[in-house]
């Protein structure tokens, strides 16, 4: 069975086409390799899933629509699963449009493909930045999300509404994920545990924003990839009898489903840096900042429907997670 995984040398993508991969799948991935941040480890990663003779790999920019359809065409996948993305809420801040290009131009280009080489199932990556100013927690899918508070925000949202779309007018099955702080080896290095354990290893001081006054979802990698796993033949059906004033917004009259994947169990920043600490073994020199601008206080994931229709439930304690990151992280660095 043939899966096409977009950003297949990010962080969710390798851990997702190392699964899948192990499960006997054919692995279609694709990625610009751009240099957000450091290339080498994409390359790294890219080295581990290569050694799978059941993997293929295209370097290519979804911004490319002839590069795009001629995988789809090549290949003609029967599953589809967008990871791909210009990730980062503050660097939104600095560069807009590499949020436009990737985010709603090489999503576009995504869904024409579906639509004219038909898939089973298009599972793509939305975000728990969508709830914004949102106060009432948990964040459940049913909630209203029109209150972004950054442009990569903004994006993932109009990627939930276009996807909406093409569900109704060409029948195209669409999930979408609204991922939750995902964390865990082989990591983005933009990422706060991963910048955090960097400068507490090398004896750098660490910005603590919002004076530590923040909870995150953290999501262990491993559960994310098993609850996406999980999905892929959940295909969404249509509710023809769909109403908005009783139905849940996170279904449709098409076939059209979004659901949270997070840990439903946040943690305060103060206690995340502490755990940190104990697994480094080595205490941090925080410097205490204000709010930046795109961040919002508090994520946390309300997974009950995901719960319900997969069995998936987070199994991974921030305590493990962390542990297993900085082993990793000491190992890749030598340190």
């Amino acid at each position: 069975m043939k899966i096409l995984i977009t950003g297949a040398a990010g962080f969710i993508g390798f851990h997702l086409s190392n699964l899948l991969l192990e499960k006997n799948y054919q692995v279609i991935g694709i990625d610009n390799l751009n240099d957000y941040y450091d290339p080498k480890l994409k390359e790294d990663r890219l080295a581990i899933l290569k050694q799978n003779y059941n993997f293929i790999f295209h370097k290519v920019d979804l911004k490319d629509k002839v590069e795009v359809d001629k995988i789809f065409e090549t290949y003609k996948p029967e599953y589809v699963i967008h990871l791909a993305a210009q990730a980062g809420v503050r660097y939104s801040l600095k560069n807009p449009y590499a949020y436009v290009d990737s985010n709603l131009v090489g999503f576009m280009n995504i869904l024409e493909a579906c639509r004219n080489y038909p898939v089973k199932h298009l599972i793509y990556a939305s975000s728990s930045s969508v709830y914004g100013g949102n106060k009432v927690a948990p964040f459940s899918t049913n909630h209203n999300v029109d209150h972004p508070v950054s442009l990569y925000a903004a994006t993932k949202k109009a990627n939930e509404l276009m996807s909406h779309t093409y569900s109704h007018l060409y029948k195209i099955p669409t999930t979408g994920l609204r991922f939750f702080t995902v964390y865990g080896p082989w990591g983005r290095p933009d990422m706060a545990y991963f910048s955090f354990t960097k400068d507490i290893i090398e004896g750098n001081p660490i910005k603590v924003f919002n004076h530590g006054n923040m909870e995150r979802d953290f999501t262990y990698i491993d559960d994310i990839v098993e609850g996406i796993y999980r999905l892929l033949d959940l295909i969404p059906q249509p509710k023809l009898d769909w109403d908005e004033s009783k139905d849940d917004i996170s279904t449709s009259f098409a076939p059209y489903k979004i659901y949270n994947i997070g840990n439903n169990k946040p943690v305060k920043l103060e206690k995340f840096i502490s755990i940190l600490e104990e697994k480094i073994g080595k205490k941090a020199n925080k410097v205490f900042m204000e709010m930046q601008p795109g961040d919002v206080l508090r994520t946390y994931a309300d997974v009950s429907d995901l719960e319900n229709d997969t069995g998936f439930k987070p199994r991974t304690s921030i305590e493990e997670g962390l542990g297993k990151f900085v082993d990793w992280y000491k190992e890749y660095y030598g340190v």
